[in-house]
């Protein structure tokens, strides 16, 4: 069973199980990519990676989709990580989907480069190029878009990509998803794509399972719209659904 809400120009569409989430966005998510192919020669996503992902991911390779005619980026990654590292977030994405359908593009963040402000200036300007139509997003267990963890995040950031340092929570989610053992594994800096570039695409989709977000969600859905809670500014987006399941939506008013 399904249930649907609205917080402010936010729709909510709870699911009772994170699987059910899965399908159910996916399906979602498969009709609207098939809409757009029908009436432009391709199409630009940015794909969020974490384990709060993998549902919706699988579900997804199920769906009916021209993938060569998908352009993909990814909206985070660590700085200084081997880019092969199972932990990186472009190799996550490689394992989950980009090696297992034929895209027109996938655009990688070079963990590596030896110029961090260039390889920010070198993705916005792949972004620019190519702008996105959808973007696939997570929410922090402290509330944050992307990287743009509460301290980092401006709903006025100037800057298209960016780097940032990652908050204590942040890096402690890391170990709390299981993509690293110990805190003192968890890269401390990273590349991130901004609060405001995120927002001016077209159509948002943010899948969050677990009671893990219960905080955040509750945040998201009911809270004031502030940085202290990044994800909150969705509630003011022309075009975002919200994919939670019973547990991540558990402190949400009905």
């Amino acid at each position: 069973m399904v249930t649907r809400l609205t917080k402010g120009r936010l729709k909510v569409t709870i699911s009772e199980t994170r699987a059910e989430l899965g399908e159910v966005a996916a399906r979602e998510v498969g009709a609207y990519i098939r809409s757009l192919l029908e009436t432009q020669p391709e199409v630009n996503i940015i794909f969020a990676s974490a384990p709060s992902q993998n549902d919706f991911l699988a579900n997804l390779l199920l769906e009916e989709i021209d993938w060569s005619r998908v352009n993909a980026f990814h909206m985070d990654e660590y700085i200084g990580i081997d880019p092969h590292a199972p932990q990186a977030f472009g190799q996550f994405l490689r394992d989950r989907i980009f090696s297992k359908k034929t895209f027109k593009s996938v655009n990688y963040i070079d963990p590596k480069a030896a110029d961090p402000a260039a390889e920010c200036e070198r993705y916005a300007g792949l972004l620019r190029q190519m702008p996105a139509d959808i973007v696939f997003l997570g929410i922090g267990e402290n509330g944050h878009l992307a990287f743009n963890d509460p301290h980092v995040a401006f709903f006025d950031d100037p800057l298209t990509v960016k780097t940032v340092d990652l908050d204590p929570a942040c890096i402690r989610q890391q170990v709390n998803d299981g993509c690293f053992k110990t805190i003192e594994e968890v890269p401390t800096h990273a590349y991130t794509i901004t609060i405001p570039e995120l927002l001016f695409v077209k159509k948002l989709y943010a899948i969050v399972p677990t009671i893990a977000k219960a905080n955040a969600i509750k945040g998201t859905c009911d809270g004031p719209i502030v940085t202290s809670c990044p994800a909150s500014i969705l509630r003011t987006h022309r075009d975002c659904t919200l994919y939670a399941d019973r547990d991540s939506a558990s402190l949400v008013s009905k």
